[in-house]
């Protein structure tokens, strides 16, 4: 005769192994809200920011970037749960080397909007250093300067981190990472750059695109290596630590050049990195195929919280290039496919993020968040606090089923 005990004990070990994987996967769900978005706006056919606001919400992203301080923007964004990142245009620096007038900027792009618009970091200019136009350069550090003294005044610096992003072309060599240095010719104005991030800590961010190495050499570069498939990956000679994918190596590349100007505390981020759907000819690679590949990579890495191979303790933070399809970005045709996105909603290509069918961003708040399909369908419809519940109350009916 069947013990009942034993028979309720196990049913009761079956329940809680498949609750454990439920709440497993709203873990993952959780998680992913660490993941970082470039909302470029050179287009002419985008939603509005407030469908735009509503389709952040429904992939679960909380952090954003933006290439202006779009008054719109800023406006709709106010009173939600995305931190922002603004960017003060390249053609701006030269003023803003002006203490009054970055004081006056920060007092009319910034100050009306915080703190109901979570407005987290200021970028100054972008891949200033490797811009066609040189003369910026010297302008770069006294426009940071000037508005984080513009921040501290106002009472906002506390709050508000002021860097610049910069193009992996500011390293003069990135391999093995361990070799990282920056170019010469830009030594003196990096050493003034890295001491103002020391002594505000802020972070060193880097737009790396893995994608351009591969383009530029795929008969020499594993294709696997830059998607971040399996691969046999690269040891170091100098460290003997081991890299599964170039992006984690791009990136203790520039910790590296940083360290050898002697600052080693400074943290690493991504400010851009991503992959183009569509391309010229000669742009090999640019496929849907493999940009949807490498997001979904780097989605599920995320879900980690993996640092890199240095410095594997520290979360890796990276915004991914791009929300949305940009038509009238200049260059070749890769440079308008990078987004996530169609402008009317549509998804370029699947990554994960959203489960089901947002046909358009006029229902946005349909679409939930189920990265690589882990969570069950009833995750995606009901709230944490009512699964809990309803968890408890199938246990109890299980329960008194078998008495």
């Amino acid at each position: 005769m069947d013990n009942p005990f034993r028979s309720r004990t196990s049913l009761l070990q079956i329940l809680a192994t498949f609750f454990l994987l439920i709440l497993l996967g709203l873990i993952n769900i959780r998680e992913v809200e660490s993941l970082g978005i470039n909302y470029g706006q050179v287009a002419n056919n985008l939603p509005p920011p407030d469908k735009v606001l509503q389709l952040l919400h429904a992939l679960k992203i909380t952090k954003a970037r933006i290439y202006d301080t779009n008054p719109q923007v800023l406006t709709t964004f106010a009173n939600s749960n995305i931190e922002l990142i603004v960017t003060v245009e390249n053609q701006m620096l030269t003023t803003l080397s002006d203490q009054q007038q970055a004081l006056q900027w920060v007092t009319s792009h910034i100050r009306p909007y915080f703190p109901a618009t979570n407005i987290t970091g200021i970028a100054v200019g972008n891949e200033i250093f490797t811009d066609g136009d040189t003369s910026l350069m010297t302008y770069l550090v006294p426009a940071m300067v000037n508005i984080h003294a513009a921040l501290v005044k106002t009472g906002l610096s506390q709050f508000i981190q002021v860097s610049s992003p910069n193009s992996l072309a500011v390293l003069a060599n990135s391999y093995p990472p361990s070799a990282g240095n920056f170019r010469t010719d830009l030594n003196g104005i990096m050493q003034q750059f890295l001491q103002f991030l020391a002594a505000t800590r802020s972070p060193f961010w880097i737009n790396a695109y893995p994608y351009f190495a591969y383009k530029d050499n795929p008969n020499k570069i594993s294709l696997d290596y830059v998607l971040f498939n399996s691969n046999q990956g690269m040891v170091d000679p100098y460290t003997n630590l081991h890299y599964d994918n170039m992006l984690y190596a791009q990136v203790d590349a520039a910790t590296f050049a940083i360290a050898r100007m002697g600052f080693n505390g400074l943290e690493v981020k991504i400010s851009e990195t991503g992959w183009p759907s569509k391309g010229d000819s000669n742009e090999i690679g640019a496929t849907l195929q493999n940009a949807a590949i490498y997001n979904r990579n780097i989605l599920r890495r995320q879900l980690l919280n993996e640092g890199t191979p240095l410095r594997p303790n520290v979360r890796l933070d990276i915004y991914v290039f791009a929300l949305f399809n940009e038509d009238m970005k200049p260059g070749p045709t890769s440079e308008r496919n990078y987004g996530l996105f169609q402008p009317d909603g549509t998804m370029a290509y699947n990554v994960g993020l959203l489960s089901t069918t947002t046909s358009s961003t006029t229902d946005p708040s349909s679409a939930s968040i189920s990265l690589a399909s882990s969570a069950p369908p009833m995750v995606k419809q009901v709230g944490y606090q009512n699964l809990a519940n309803w968890m408890m109350m199938f246990v109890y009916f299980c329960w008194h089923c078998k008495r």
